[in-house]
């Protein structure tokens, strides 16, 4: 089954800015770990959700509201996913160092040293 949006994508948005927020100035998170830490929806199966989630955590991040600290949302090769030509690639990227976060001379962050370990366990 091909999955094109989340099957309640607010509540899904919702669900991914709360972690988004929770990631601490000087850290980042990926697509896909965030995706994991969202619970797949009990309409979908886990293969579909794996294949989707990421996308989707993209999606929620292109809409999300401005309290939001979208910066922190790299890809899984802690390389910024906007176009390095578009205004929005060198805003994140400022807002990033301006944090502390390090690029390599590729473009890089290591995300063993800068990657967030993730929400609390409750």
């Amino acid at each position: 089954m091909k999955y094109s949006s989340p099957p309640d994508r607010q509540f899904f948005y919702a669900q991914v800015w709360d972690i988004v927020r929770m990631i601490p100035p000087g850290y980042v998170s990926t697509y896909g770990k965030i995706a994991n830490w969202v619970p797949i929806a009990k309409t979908l199966d886990p293969q579909s959700y794996r294949a989707w989630g990421a996308r989707w955590v993209g999606g929620a991040m292109a809409n999300c509201p401005s309290d939001v600290p979208w910066q922190r949302v790299v890809n899984s090769q802690g390389k910024i996913s906007l176009p390095e030509e578009t205004k929005g690639f060198s805003v994140q990227r400022k807002l990033l160092e301006d944090e502390g976060i390090v690029f390599n001379e590729r473009g890089v962050i290591d995300l063993k040293r800068f990657g967030w370990d993730g929400p609390a366990e409750s």
